[in-house]
């Protein structure tokens, strides 16, 4: 006996056809949303991450700044020209401290 040929879909099975290709279609679209969405989002992830590590290394720095101030202060005593130095020095850094923020700091 010949194998039997296959049938063309009717009318009906080609329109559940076209219909689930459709559906895929718009499936796909939106996958594809999705993952320029994820790449936006671990891209801002990697930005945050980043400025949380650059904040925690600025405010380790103000710590170990102001540490290093008391000890100092504590080393000058009384001496003129020791404090005038640790004054010098602490004018010094206020502005590079001052510069740093207003250069870090995002135009409103």
């Amino acid at each position: 006996m010949p194998p039997r040929q296959r049938q063309p879909p009717h009318h009906s099975e080609s329109h559940q056809l076209d219909r689930i290709e459709s559906q895929l279609r718009a499936i796909m679209r939106k996958l594809n949303i999705l993952q320029k969405d994820e790449k936006i989002i671990m891209a801002d992830l990697s930005t945050i991450t980043a400025d949380v590590a650059a904040n925690t290394d600025a405010t380790q720095s103000a710590v170990t700044l102001l540490t290093n101030l008391k000890a100092e202060l504590d080393a000058a005593g009384t001496d003129p020209v020791a404090l005038k130095a640790l004054s010098d020095s602490l004018e010094a850094n206020t502005q590079a401290l001052a510069a740093a923020v207003t250069a870090n700091t995002p135009a409103a």
